[in-house]
């Protein structure tokens, strides 16, 4: 076999690999073994809500063991007529069979990044904060680059993005903004990007033209459905009222009808100043709040099956997530998983995928825990 398709072939294997464990197999197919006995009792349909429910993970998990027994096989059959046809020396039955390989390779990895978006919220919209760190303009510039660059994302994907609450800079950029993205797997797309950003380039705010370095953060939780019900005592929550900021003219809301409420156990502040009216933001709020809470219950689980580390923490030096150095080279380097990119102008006008898929993947391989050096 040529070294290219061995290549190929074992890039395919670990692509398998991965895609079993992610399943945790044995128990997988126990699972699906219970759940086809289940489906023959007729009082299962007793409670239609819990069949169906049980139906759809049958169903998912039909799908994903016949997926991945079907590359299983496909991969050993053409690794046999590849060996067939290099006895035989028949080149045309290599060559297909090296073809159908190349596509194979393709399919693999298209069904890892699905099995990647396969948690409990990956399916539904997503909230995205974005917030200055210190530094004053610099850091507030960069906090809107940040946003403009996942807006770009999402809109790449046709996902739709709504502003809920932007608080502008005293010069340029923004302190902070809330934007509600909509879209299938929003937020299993955007959830390994909270985290502290770091910028490093020549200030355009500085006359003596002097290397800047800026941080901001990122903030992703899940918009919840009414299926899941977070109960939030009123007495646990402060909440103020404040004139809305915006572009000026015609546009400003003269009433205080922007809200923030306040999560004191936590400590979880959200705001929306998207509506004209108080109680459109309120109720808008909420449901940011009951996001919010919902997906530290998630994180909090994560860290307890994985032994993963908080991304949320202060926004400044040896907390980031990623690197975007603008001069004196150009360099984005994702410090978690060491993907880089040498076009920054690319990434930041959205171009994302390697960098969330890799941090996705990674939550499936684990990490050895080692920090990826910093850059300069």
């Amino acid at each position: 076999m040529r070294a290219e398709t061995q290549t190929i072939v074992d890039e395919i294997k670990q692509a398998i690999s991965l895609l079993r464990r992610h399943f945790d197999w044995d128990q997988a197919v126990k699972r699906l073994e219970y759940l086809n006995v289940r489906a023959e009792d007729a009082s299962l349909w007793n409670d239609p809500a819990e069949a169906q429910k049980l139906m759809r993970e049958r169903q998912t998990l039909e799908d994903g063991i016949g997926a991945v027994k079907g590359l299983t096989q496909a991969l050993e059959d053409n690794i046999g007529l590849i060996e067939l046809g290099e006895e035989e020396d028949d080149g045309s039955v290599v060559a297909d069979a090296e073809a159908a390989l190349r596509s194979m390779l393709g399919e693999v990895k298209a069904r890892q990044v699905e099995t990647l978006l396969s948690g409990e919220a990956d399916a539904n919209d997503t909230y995205l904060e974005i917030h200055a760190g210190a530094g004053g303009t610099e850091s507030q510039d960069w906090a809107s680059m940040l946003l403009r660059m996942y807006t770009r994302w999402a809109e790449r994907r046709r996902f739709k993005v709504e502003v809920l609450e932007v608080h502008e800079g005293e010069e340029a950029g923004i302190k902070s903004a809330t934007v509600l993205i909509k879209g299938h797997n929003a937020y299993g797309w955007l959830k390994t990007e909270s985290g502290v950003h770091r910028l490093v380039r020549i200030s355009p705010y500085d006359s003596n033209a002097r290397r800047h370095t800026s941080f901001a953060s990122a903030w992703v939780y899940p918009v919840i459905d009414n299926s899941i019900v977070i109960d939030i005592p009123e007495s646990e929550v402060r909440i103020d009222t404040y004139r809305s900021s915006g572009s000026g003219g015609q546009h400003v809301n003269t009433t205080d009808s922007a809200v923030r409420i306040t999560h004191i156990p936590t400590g979880i502040a959200v705001a929306c100043q998207a509506e004209r009216s108080q109680h459109k933001n309120r109720a808008k709020a909420w449901e940011m709040l009951r996001s919010r809470l919902y997906e530290e219950e998630l994180k909090r689980r994560e860290a307890a099956a994985n032994a993963t580390e908080a991304t949320k923490s202060d926004i400044g030096w040896g907390h980031q997530i990623r690197s975007y150095v603008l001069q004196p080279y150009q360099l984005v380097k994702d410090l978690r998983t060491g993907v880089e990119s040498t076009s920054p102008s690319n990434v930041l006008d959205g171009d994302l995928d390697d960098f969330m898929e890799a941090s996705l993947s990674q939550r499936i391989e684990g990490s050895s825990g080692q920090p990826v050096a910093d850059l300069d």
